[in-house]
């Protein structure tokens, strides 16, 4: 088998692979899978006519989703293991996350532990866009307060917004990590910052798209996301001036009612965050969609 170094000319590749199931997990996007190049050796290879890729760190290799393909075996499961175990000193670093609850049977059936890893939330766009009801009342309240009290103007993300955008991020980190009781927490902020200044970069080639909200001339608001499946777009990143009530609920009102050819809206996960998944349950999510991870009997 021949291994690649990933790259934005492979987007072509990856896409025709995604294309041949229908993928409900955010990491199922090209997109979602490049921004992690700045914290991973990243390679992937065609085996069985299958898509595998591989994430490299310090610590070890493992799989970030599983093998892109109509048809998996377990000798398939079996040859990716064996790539992982080339790199890593100690077997049970060798994983596969961001398995679908669909392969779940199969990967049971071969005899691996499916280990939950966390969920993420799916909306329904009508529900965002309308925020109709008293379960909706407090983000109605918070976007009308934004309304009535700021000048604004909401407008496409361009080219010429990215070191804006950045900055915002970089202020939004420190802001959090200022009032991060949790050291994990902290870091993780520190790690997005590189995933954001890539999706920042190559937000073209990525197939991203997004809006930004200016507030007296400064950009103090941005939103980025993809299509996901042709029934889902997801929110990869939403950044707001924490100190400008209701503009985080505003942008992602506004953003949503443009997004017409979608029923649903995933808005990913809660880092297993108590605040995080409080906000994200505020909207209401039809379902959750779980992730697991497999990894081999000790």
């Amino acid at each position: 088998m021949k291994f690649h170094s990933l790259t934005l000319k492979d987007k072509p590749i990856f896409e025709k692979y995604l294309r041949r199931q229908y993928h409900e997990l955010s990491v199922y996007a090209f997109a979602s899978i490049f921004i992690w190049k700045p914290m991973y050796k990243i390679f992937w290879a065609v085996i069985e006519k299958n898509l595998c890729v591989f994430f490299q760190d310090k610590i070890g290799c493992f799989m970030n989703l599983e093998p892109l393909g109509k048809a998996k075996t377990p000798a398939l499961i079996k040859k990716c293991f064996k790539v992982m175990d080339a790199y890593n000193k100690n077997p049970a670093i060798s994983r596969i996350e961001n398995i679908e609850a669909r392969s779940l049977n199969f990967y049971r059936r071969q005899g691996y532990n499916c280990l939950y890893k966390t969920s993420e939330y799916l909306c329904l766009r009508e529900k965002i866009v309308g925020l109709k009801g008293d379960a909706f009342k407090s983000q109605r309240w918070a976007l009308n307060y934004f309304i009535k009290h700021y000048s604004f103007e909401y407008l496409p993300f361009r080219n010429k917004d990215k070191k804006s955008c950045f900055l915002l991020y970089n202020d939004w980190v420190k802001q959090r990590q200022s009032n991060a009781r949790d050291s994990l927490y902290a870091a993780m902020l520190e790690d997005n910052l590189f995933t954001q200044k890539i999706a920042l970069r190559d937000y073209l080639q990525l197939g991203l798209s997004g809006r930004v909200i200016k507030v007296n001339g400064k950009i103090s608001a941005y939103t980025l996301g993809y299509q996901l499946n042709p029934d889902t777009f997801c929110i990869l990143s939403e950044t707001t001036d924490l100190n400008i009530k209701g503009i985080s609920q505003y942008i992602f009102r506004e953003f949503s009612r443009e997004l017409t050819w979608y029923k649903y809206i995933n808005i990913m996960d809660d880092l297993g965050l108590e605040n995080l998944a409080k906000v994200k349950l505020s909207y209401r999510p039809i379902r959750l969609i779980t992730a697991y991870n497999i990894e081999r009997h000790e």
